[in-house]
């Protein structure tokens, strides 16, 4: 962990991304795909299952009901991405792979919502999310919800991280400047680079090796370790 929150001015609101930051301890759903594809089918040239995942991404993007749960959600992707990288496609692979991710998935989810509830009762808190339209349903159905100020599914409003627009429709509904503010998130170039581009403070949940985007950029390595960044 590097630099100290207690440089900064205390926050009222805490912005997360979702994927990968509340569902996973920093890593993002396209290398979780890719490291259970690879367990549960085989080894595919990074490139190649890369542009099958991003086609599956892509065709859920506003093509969801926002009654659509997490699970159908995942299984649609993995459906997807066996469309894509089997010749038949594989209903078992896909299966497979689905059950893995949620499982795993909503153990975070489970964590999550409880460090939400904690930090409720001192901040603001909501989610900035690139998702599917359906945002509001996961949030609602993995107990985050009433946590919860503000949800931006970029799919409703039309503007995706790092569009600083995005940031800025959290902040408006919450009426809080950026400097009082504090995003959350594991991508570097949506979540950091975005939130800095307005002058949000911002810290920075990697599974990994890397530097932050800014030398005074907290970087946690799970996010139940954002209490002591705030405490």
């Amino acid at each position: 962990m590097n630099a100290s929150a207690g440089q900064r001015a205390r926050p009222s609101v805490l912005l997360f991304d979702f994927g990968g930051t509340l569902d996973a301890d920093g890593i993002p759903w396209k290398e979780r795909f890719s490291r259970l594809w690879r367990e549960e089918v085989g080894e595919v040239a990074p490139e190649v299952f890369d542009r099958a995942f991003y086609d599956a991404d892509d065709a859920l993007v506003g093509a969801l009901p926002a009654e659509t749960e997490l699970g159908e959600t995942v299984r649609r992707v993995a459906r997807g991405l066996a469309e894509k990288l089997l010749p038949k496609g594989d209903a078992g692979a896909a299966g497979r792979i689905a059950t893995r991710f949620l499982s795993d998935a909503t153990a975070h989810l489970s964590a999550s919502a409880a460090l939400l509830k904690r930090l409720a009762g001192r901040y603001r808190l909501g989610i900035v999310s690139n998702f599917y339209g359906n945002l509001a349903q996961v949030c609602r159905d993995a107990a985050l919800a009433p946590h919860l100020s503000v949800a931006i599914d970029s799919a409703r409003i039309g503007f995706r991280k790092p569009d600083a627009r995005i940031f800025e429709a959290a902040l408006e509904e919450l009426a809080t400047p950026p400097a009082q503010a504090l995003f959350v998130g594991d991508s570097l170039p949506r979540d950091m680079a975005g939130a800095r581009e307005i002058g949000m403070p911002h810290v920075w949940l990697s599974a990994g090796e890397g530097r932050a985007c800014c030398a005074a950029d907290p970087v946690i390595r799970r996010l139940s370790e954002l209490e002591e960044i705030l405490a």
